[in-house]
């Protein structure tokens, strides 16, 4: 799953307009005049319908968009004012909606012999949308560009430098995609099954916006090589950090995150033993909250969510969420889902799905 979505209540007031909220119901309308903070997530129904659903602060449902099959990580962007609904691999659609409301929502999908991995993002501008793909004839990771001023149509596409690509972010001025590879090879006719494990490959890399060309690739060490690089986020001073899942013996302690700067090596997050212990060998989604210099980690297998201190690598707190799945910067924080419903303080009826993403 990917991350809720937020912004403060006055930025998506004013991206949402009056036309918007005032379309809601009036419970739902007053909800978002009171929310200090905007989110939205993919979920499950209990009629095992899938939708996004736009969220206050707490966790409550504002209003719901429906999907034509289970989502995994959304993107937005600020620029456009439209987001993105990814499908979960190997899933082949994309649905673009405007939470204003200012256009239909769009469904695309991928070109033959693709299927998205679940996540991407826009350009600085707006104007491009990168997603990250499967060539499953050629087994290699392809970034799918698509232009947002005409339709989300397909214009190009560069190699990940890769296998398995998952999770991708944009950096600050926008010259940079940030990849993790996450080094399994899969095929849509063997649905989810990992058809690698005994030889994985996965890195991080750094692709130039402008050439596709590939900037730095950091390999993931031999004694590491069934660490399978998932998702990153970017600090405040422009460091990268990402998250992993392990795909080797189960009584093993690999380092399961950790962070590096453009131009250099790649330095593992060394938690307490009972904080590796806690992540199960899996962190599902990872969040920096770049006022407070803080990171957070999920992991729906250890039912767990940690926040470390950026700057020292201290663990601040360690919770206890079962299925806990998406996380977010909040105001101060982190605001956390599961997939038994729970989002914030909320309790609701649908099971969300593995991430939230931020609105900036």
């Amino acid at each position: 799953m990917n991350k809720p979505v937020m912004v403060d209540r006055r930025a998506f007031l004013k991206m949402a307009g009056a036309g918007w909220a005032a379309t809601l119901a009036p419970r739902a309308a007053f909800a978002l005049s009171q929310a200090d903070a905007v989110f939205a997530s993919a979920f499950m129904a209990p009629d095992g319908s899938y939708g996004i659903a736009t969220l206050d602060d707490r966790g409550g449902i504002i209003e719901r968009v429906p999907l034509p099959a289970r989502a995994h990580g959304m993107t937005f962007s600020p620029a456009s004012g439209l987001g993105v609904a990814f499908a979960r691999r190997p899933g082949t659609y994309a649905l673009i909606f405007s939470p204003r409301r200012a256009v239909s929502p769009i469904v695309i999908t991928a070109r033959p012999e693709r299927h998205f991995y679940g996540h991407g993002c826009f350009s600085a501008d707006g104007r491009l949308l990168y997603a990250t793909e499967n060539d499953f004839v050629g087994q290699r990771g392809m970034v799918g560009v698509y232009d947002a001023t005409d339709g989300f149509a397909r214009i190009g596409e560069f190699p990940t430098y890769g296998v398995g690509p998952h999770d991708m972010t944009l950096s600050a001025d926008g010259g940079t995609l940030v990849i993790a590879n996450g080094g399994i090879e899969t095929h849509p006719d063997f649905g989810r099954t990992k058809l690698n494990l005994d030889h994985m490959q996965p890195s991080l890399v750094l692709v130039d916006t402008a050439t596709g060309g590939l900037i730095e690739q950091h390999v993931m060490p031999e004694n590491l090589r069934q660490l399978s690089t998932r998702h990153v986020d970017i600090d405040a001073d422009g460091k990268i950090w990402f998250a992993c899942q392990y795909e080797g013996p189960r009584n093993d302690l690999p380092p399961l995150a950790g962070s590096f700067s453009r131009g250099e090596d790649v330095r593992f997050l060394s938690l307490p033993e009972e904080a590796t212990v806690a992540l199960a060998n899996y962190v599902g989604a990872i969040a920096v909250n770049r006022q407070d210099g803080l990171v957070g980690l999920t992991s729906p297998k250890g039912g767990a969510c940690i926040t470390v201190e950026g700057r020292t690598g201290n663990v601040i707190s360690t919770q206890r969420l079962a299925d806990a799945a998406g996380i977010a910067a909040a105001s101060h924080g982190f605001v956390t889902s599961s997939y038994g419903g729970q989002l914030g303080e909320t309790q609701s009826a649908v099971a969300w799905d593995q991430h939230i993403v931020r609105l900036a």
